[in-house]
């Protein structure tokens, strides 16, 4: 459980920080849309997954010291 824990913490943050950058870089650029989707959107998706990744993080740590 705690490496399942780990992992899927580790890939929701790296995917969050993807979706964070192109959203910054986009807008830096001009854009306001991508793919459909507003560029707010997309920064509050990877904002989203990255408040998730810390807490599934949070939650592997406590697991360890339980």
């Amino acid at each position: 459980m705690d490496r399942l824990l780990s992992l899927a913490g580790r890939i929701s943050g790296v995917g969050g920080l993807a979706l964070c950058l192109i959203a910054g870089i986009a807008r830096l650029s001009g854009n306001y849309w991508i793919g459909g989707f507003q560029v707010g959107t997309l920064l509050q998706a990877g904002i989203g997954a990255l408040v998730a990744g810390c807490f599934l993080l949070l939650w592997a740590l406590t697991e360890r010291a339980g």
